[in-house]
């Protein structure tokens, strides 16, 4: 009627079977985070270096701003300076 081995038998092999699609699974996941993450870095790379390059061009625009009107540069400076003190009192 009932057979307690082949019960047994049968247990054994789901629990290997689970552990091993587990075992399987855990390191496809893995694999796929990996190869995710790696794909990000290189975009996050690429993005950081488009960023230097505009920003050495910014650069270079503000400094001939700043070249051919220096009093004018000045003069926004210290007004710049004399709002943000003037935040920073209130605050």
């Amino acid at each position: 009627m009932f057979n307690t081995s082949d019960f047994g038998d049968e247990l054994q092999a789901l629990q290997s079977e689970v552990s091993r699609l587990m075992n399987t699974t855990g390191e496809g996941i893995f694999d796929a985070a990996k190869n995710r993450s790696e794909a990000l870095a290189d975009q996050i790379k690429a993005a950081l270096g488009e960023l230097g390059e505009t920003l050495s061009e910014q650069e270079d625009h503000v400094e001939k701003l700043i070249a051919e009107r220096p009093i004018t540069s000045m003069a926004s400076a210290f007004a710049l300076g004399v709002v943000i003190g003037f935040m920073l009192r209130r605050h």
